[in-house]
């Protein structure tokens, strides 16, 4: 049970820019790929992002979507030539522009087309800074996703993770696709356990910059921290409640480590949720916020159980294996994420909640950690190590289509996905 109760120690810092550059690897396809032909923007010379590059990039990504170049400019009010797009195997086109404000800011505008039908399918418009022209290409890329699949696209979430240079560590937050980097916790010491609040506006850590771990909650815009749980022992293991106003952490102020739940604002006593022999850890809630699934080697090996906060005795969830740990469970409440042992490899696997429980291995290499789903419950990403490197998976619960995020500043882990963007 070490390897779950490990906690960090991290030092405060302003957020930055991260000179890092993240690599970005896809393979696989959906199960099914739209074609969608995604024409230039019209834009002027004072426009120094392609925001259409950013859709595509963003569509092609997904495994959902064959994005056909058509090679020519079309702005929302110019007509598609169907004919020419349908020739081109595309059953959709999205034309736009983007053109600069008078007070520095860009107007973003696209209108989607059916080529099979030659009728319109709707746009929209938006208005962003210049710092935030590759967010607007992602909520395009949203807006584009949701109108033809009929549900929620992930490109304008955040994920955070760990990154370790030499003896550096930093917790950095980015665009799904690991651009736009920023840091805004550095430190000597290893950081680990980052948790995003519901609204997307705070991360939860553990530190040991006071010579003991204590659980953090830090607000990203400001950078105010507060300490949030500093009790006798071990504080750690954050995990948000849906509601954003507690917490559920592992801390062993009364011996050996077990489930509590604390205020966000590091306010009130502690209420205890667990009573074991055992070693009680890793929360994480359900998504109605009524029950709490955790690990625990009560029953003699790290074991995923959930209780009802309204009382009862835990249930064991996971079996098949004498090692199951880091339970997450996905936002739609259907699947868990876990990592289970296998012949001595350490695997992430998926089981389904509502149905048989069937389980579905997600990984390959056996080094992996760290599961984290997706707010819209399609992906899982988790912390890998290939040839001594460690890197940041993002896999569809399908096992079909694969990313792999490296860094040239060293290795990145501790991932964490950001809920949508309010």
């Amino acid at each position: 049970m070490r390897q779950v109760l490990l906690a960090a120690v991290v030092a405060f810092s302003l957020p930055i820019a991260a000179p890092a550059q993240m690599r970005l690897d896809v393979s696989g396809v959906g199960a099914t790929q739209y074609p969608i032909a995604i024409a230039n923007f019209a834009t002027d010379a004072r426009v120094p992002e392609q925001v259409a590059d950013v859709v595509r990039s963003d569509l092609a990504r997904s495994g959902s979507f064959r994005v056909i170049d058509p090679g020519v400019t079309l702005s929302e009010s110019a007509a598609p030539d169907y004919a020419a797009m349908r020739s081109r195997g595309a059953d959709a086109i999205l034309g736009g522009s983007v053109s600069r404000l008078p007070d520095g800011r860009y107007d973003i505008r696209y209108r989607l087309g059916d080529a099979v039908r030659q009728a319109p399918l709707g746009g929209e418009s938006l208005v962003v800074s210049e710092h935030d022209l590759r967010f607007g290409g992602h909520r395009v890329a949203d807006w584009v996703f949701e109108r033809i699949t009929g549900e929620k696209g992930i490109f304008s979430t955040r994920i955070a993770f760990v990154s370790k240079q030499g003896t550096r560590f930093k917790l950095n937050v980015a665009d799904w696709d690991g651009e736009n980097v920023v840091s805004p916790l550095t430190s000597p010491e290893p950081i680990i356990s980052p948790s995003w609040s519901p609204d997307g506006t705070r991360i939860a850590y553990v530190s040991f910059e006071s010579k003991k771990p204590v659980v953090y909650v830090h607000t990203l815009a400001t950078g105010q921290r507060v300490a949030v749980a500093n009790f006798k022992g071990s504080n750690s293991a954050p995990a948000w409640s849906p509601d954003g106003r507690t917490l559920a952490v592992a801390l062993t102020r009364d011996g050996l480590s077990q489930i509590y739940l604390i205020d966000a604002d590091g306010s009130g006593t502690p209420r205890r949720l667990t009573t074991s022999p055992g070693i009680d850890t890793e929360p994480a809630f359900a998504p109605d916020g009524k029950s709490l699934y955790f690990t625990s080697d009560r029953g003699g090996s790290p074991q995923i159980y959930r209780m009802s906060l309204d009382g009862g005795a835990p249930a064991r969830v996971t079996f098949g294996s004498s090692y199951n740990v880091s339970p997450r469970v996905s936002p739609d409440g259907r699947l868990l994420a876990y990592v289970t042992r296998r012949d001595g490899r350490f695997l992430v696997a998926v089981r389904d909640l509502n149905g048989n429980g069937q389980e579905t291995i997600l990984s390959e290499t056996g080094r992996e950690e760290s599961p984290s789903f997706a707010p819209n419950s399609r992906w899982v990403m988790f912390a890998t190590q290939v040839n001594g490197r460690d890197s940041l998976v993002a896999i569809t619960v399908d096992g079909r289509v694969r990313q792999r995020l490296t860094s040239s500043a060293g290795d990145i882990r501790e991932p964490t996905w950001g809920p949508f963007p309010k």
